[in-house]
């Protein structure tokens, strides 16, 4: 960890050029302070400042060899210092997959040196470090920082308290290890059962009671000095298609999207919201030009901007999604993003060819310095916000303090506790007693677990039953059992008094639907667990006992077992309508549904 004589030394080019004295003064810059920044910045430099850009590896300086090699393929440079002093870039996106979050302590060294090969750069700036910490089934920080419920977990909680609390927690934590930009919470309202990459990741269907927890999370953040960043604008929740692989279409009129999509986002503005991201979707009715919302002027400036009042930094999605490409090549993109409104360009694919393209359109007079000027004020006035002119490096000691304490794990057991959803209980079936249901069999569908939590959720069900007085047994089956494994899982039952088995994603023609069925079939009582769509309820009428988890983190499942044991009581109502497998057009379980012991 860096020593205050570092510090100083790394902040004196800034302090300098804002002839302010000391670091402890530049805590909230001003307008005419920040643009006296501007003003001395190359073009080279202002252009980098708009990018927010990933890196391999788990050192600032000294990453392992196969990252280097990574990096040198990708983006040219060996690591996240010489891609700083490179491209000059006003971020860094941390993911696991770049081998950027070990643990705790590695990722504020990690940090402390983005920022320190930053600030020892002349007219150096400090980074937006970022990463998507939405918790639930998008993390990139794992155990053993605090995990909470997912977004809609916390919308079958439905306290606002709680979601203030998860992101004051969840800030206070990222902020300990460097991190000061989350791009959470996910502000779309998930009306499309059939949504590939939404889903659990909103609140809910009800516009009303999305926008309620949108703004109590960024509350929680803002209390802990760490920026949310509201997404998917201008609504991703009824899409079928994953802007990550396609481009999808919203079909909604106008007047829909100002009484469905509009109301969390202006909830988020209204709560001071430091940064909206983009979505890569085709929205027609605001826009018919056939360009995405990321690209679109009238949709960014005219609406958000605007229409919504919308002052804060707008980023992009990661502008290597295949629905921001689908139109335009990768040197055109960036410079479409900024004409349209964009202040930060995300994770470009290229990022070479992308700040060249950038550069050659102010070159070329396509854009204005001037433009530039604009997105880097809002950029800064964030950054002063943040207070990172003072305080960019971070602690060991404020690491050990914040990160993973007791108090905070048992917060986010708490509120997991009040986010499971009962929806069938025939003959009352839950809780299980101890003393008739002392064998369990835990079985079931095994997706690969969510960032740093334990997984598989077989296991971790079993365990937390077995802790709970239960004798469990776990054995995966998988999303697709074959007959083989199903007719191992059977056999396995028949030995069992009770069996519990967690179903993801389910469809009428799904093996999984084959292997309850089969379960059920052999008389010993089933209690089913959906671990992430909650729809599955409707494709299995013959289970007697069904749970919600939204999740299959460690603090989710446990929370089910709690449930399942009696521990608890299940308090979580559905943020969603579950329609029937049959006939769709019929609400099998309205919003707000939910049983109790």
């Amino acid at each position: 960890m860096p020593s205050r004589r570092t510090v100083l030394a790394a902040t004196a080019g800034v302090t300098a050029a804002l002839a302010v004295g000391s670091p402890a003064h530049a805590a909230a810059l001003d307008d005419k302070k920040l643009r006296s920044l501007i003003s001395r910045m190359t073009l080279e430099e202002k252009v980098g400042q708009l990018f927010v850009m990933r890196v391999y590896g788990h050192s600032a300086t000294d990453p392992d060899q196969a990252d280097i090699d990574a990096n040198l393929s990708e983006i040219g440079v060996r690591t996240a210092a010489e891609l700083i002093a490179r491209y000059r870039v006003g971020g860094i996106i941390y993911f696991t997959w770049a081998h950027n979050t070990r643990d705790p302590h590695q990722i504020a060294n990690l940090s402390n040196g983005i920022q320190r090969a930053s600030l020892g750069l002349p007219r150096g700036l400090p980074v937006l470090v970022t990463t998507d910490q939405e918790h639930g089934i998008v993390c990139r920080v794992g155990a053993p920082a605090t995990l909470f419920p997912g977004a809609m977990a916390m919308g079958a909680g439905g306290s606002r308290e709680d979601a203030r609390t998860l992101g004051r927690i969840s800030g206070a934590e990222l902020r300990a290890i460097g991190i000061n930009q989350d791009y959470s919470p996910d502000a779309d309202v998930n009306i499309n059962p059939a949504n590939p990459v939404i889903g659990v990741r909103s609140f809910g269907a009800d516009p009303d009671a999305v926008a309620a927890m949108v703004a109590a999370e960024v509350g929680g953040y803002q209390r802990s000095s760490v920026a949310a960043t509201a997404k998917h604008f201008p609504g991703h929740g009824d899409t079928a298609v994953d802007s990550h692989y396609g481009f999808p279409v919203i079909t909604h009129s106008r007047e829909l999207w100002e009484k469905l999509d509009a109301v969390p986002f202006r909830a988020a503005v209204e709560a001071g919201i430091d940064a909206i991201m983009t979505a890569h979707i085709q929205f027609p009715a605001l826009d018919d030009s056939g360009d995405p919302a990321t690209l679109s002027h009238p949709i960014l400036t005219g609406i958000l901007r605007g229409e919504l009042g919308y002052d804060g930094v707008v980023v992009t999605d990661s502008l290597g999604m295949e629905g921001v490409r689908t139109k335009y090549g990768d040197d055109r993109v960036p410079v479409l993003a900024l004409r349209a409104g964009v202040d930060q360009l995300l994770n470009p694919p290229d990022l070479p060819v992308a700040w060249n393209a950038v550069l050659k359109a102010v070159q070329d007079g396509e854009l204005t310095e001037a433009r530039l000027d604009e997105s880097i004020l809002r950029i800064l006035r964030l950054k002063s916000r943040l207070k990172l002119f003072r305080r960019p490096y971070v602690s060991g000691h404020g690491v050990d303090r914040t990160v993973g304490t007791r108090a905070h794990l048992a917060a986010a057991d708490r509120i997991a506790e009040r986010t499971t959803t009962l929806l069938v209980n025939d003959g009352q079936l839950l809780p299980l007693s101890r003393a008739a249901h002392h064998k369990l069999l835990v079985v079931g569908a095994d997706p690969a677990s969510p960032s740093g939590t334990t997984g598989p959720p077989t296991g971790v069900l079993a365990a937390a039953l077995t802790e709970l007085g239960f004798t469990a047994t776990a054995l995966s089956t998988g999303t697709a059992p074959s007959a083989a494994t199903i007719a191992q899982a059977v056999a396995a039952a028949r030995d069992a008094d009770a069996v519990v088995v967690g179903t993801y994603n389910v469809t009428a023609g799904s093996a999984q639907k084959a292997l309850v069925e089969q379960l059920v079939a052999t008389g010993r009582p089933v209690v089913a667990i959906a671990v992430r769509n909650p729809y599955d309820v409707a494709q299995l009428p013959s289970v007697r006992a069904y749970l919600a988890s939204y999740s299959w983190t460690d603090v989710e499942l446990r929370a089910a077992a709690r449930v399942i044991a009696g521990r608890v009581g299940p308090r979580g109502r559905l943020p969603v309508p579950v329609q029937r497998a049959d006939d769709p057009a019929q609400v099998l379980y309205p919003i707000g549904y939910g049983l109790s012991y």
